[in-house]
């Protein structure tokens, strides 16, 4: 059985004014089908993880949301943060509070805003890692690159361990250049980072000793602490301290060195949904290339005519029709009180609409 730890957290800025910071990408459904992307993580999970062993960690903002949307993981299995503190304090305390009630738990950490084509592919490579984490080893699930991407950090694989499929990670990454990326995948040695891990909780924390004794420490007293009445006073003293670091830099890269991660190479049509103009390509299109992301909640389609139009990603969010002629390679985002206009090709630099309008204190939008 594996312990599943979801963190939840981020406002997509990418995919804004759909995402917000109130209303973030996991809580929307991205998917295809009716379930938001958080729900789909959970459904992935099930064959592995009963409800009762899934955690979420998410912000004060999303606590409420992601209790309604989950209904059947218990309500202390969704870890409330006071503020962010990057995923090491996020995964660091679930692994914490996990060994507490499990000590020998192998447990794993999965992003709430990935998309999975392949469900069953991904159970298969999972129970792989299980094995590999059950044997002392800190895992990664690597995701066997399709194309140069230089938007995806990299796993330098080694030896096969007893055979395979498990390999030793030599090195973690970081995102490369289009000449660097493109001979990484040439090399048939490297796989993308999707920050998605497994692991003995006890392994993982040791470890986690080891290379920042801090964050360690103030954890553990956190963790201490959560079934008393001073849970609130001391969450509220000990978490503002913690440092803000990503557990790939926190644990992983240094592990790494020592000889201590491998990975499990996985082809089960996984994306990150990092962008308008990825959603359109990940999702069903008509015969011209349109593609419509439609909410989750109505079963009627919205009111849409698309006219002399191709390879568009319209996402009718307001309730009003949309109609285009004569367009080609655009998004059209239409929300309540706000609207997004721009070409596919320009779909990274949406986040720069989110840094001016914060720069203009209109934090309403945002």
């Amino acid at each position: 059985m594996l312990y599943a730890v979801i963190p939840a957290g981020g406002s997509g800025t990418r995919l804004w004014p759909l995402s917000r910071s109130g209303n973030p990408k996991f809580l929307h459904p991205l998917t295809g089908t009716e379930s938001t992307l958080l729900q789909a993580t959970v459904e992935r999970l099930a064959p592995l993880t009963p409800p009762d062993c899934t955690y979420v960690v998410t912000g004060v903002a999303h606590a409420a949301g992601v209790a309604r949307q989950l209904p059947s993981v218990p309500e202390d299995n969704i870890l409330v943060e006071p503020s962010p503190r990057d995923s090491c304090a996020a995964i660091g305390l679930a692994a914490a509070l996990i060994a507490d009630r499990d000590p020998d738990a192998v447990m794993g950490s999965f992003a709430a805003d990935h998309l999975v084509r392949d469900g069953g592919e991904f159970v298969r490579v999972l129970r792989d890692a299980i094995a590999g984490a059950q044997q002392g080893l800190l895992m990664t699930v690597g995701i066997s690159p399709t194309r140069p991407e230089t938007g995806y950090g990299y796993l330098e694989c080694g030896q096969l361990l007893d055979g395979g499929p498990v390999r030793r990670v030599d090195q973690f990454k970081e995102k490369p250049s289009y000449e660097v990326a493109h001979s990484y995948v040439e090399s048939g040695r490297y796989l993308w980072n999707a920050s998605m891990f497994v692991w003995r909780v006890d392994v993982f924390l040791r470890e986690l000793e080891r290379q920042q004794p801090g964050l360690h420490a103030g954890l553990t007293r956190i963790a201490a602490a959560w079934s008393t009445d001073d849970r609130e006073s001391v969450l509220g003293e000990v978490w503002p301290t913690l440092p803000k670091i990503s557990v790939d830099y926190a644990v992983m890269e240094g592990a790494a060195e020592a000889g201590m991660v491998a990975t499990v190479p996985g082809d089960f049509g996984w994306n990150d949904v990092g962008d308008f103009h990825t959603l359109g390509d990940i999702l069903g299109s008509d015969e011209r290339g349109n593609v419509v992301v439609g909410p989750g909640d109505t079963v009627e389609k919205p009111d849409m005519l698309l006219v002399d139009s191709d390879r568009l990603v319209v996402v009718p969010h307001s309730g009003r029709l949309i109609a285009t002629l004569g367009l080609s390679d655009l998004i059209v985002v239409d929300t309540p009180d706000a609207m997004l206009v721009c070409p596919r090709d320009r779909a990274q630099d949406v986040k720069m609409l989110v840094d001016r309008l914060k720069e203009r204190g209109d934090q309403r939008l945002t």
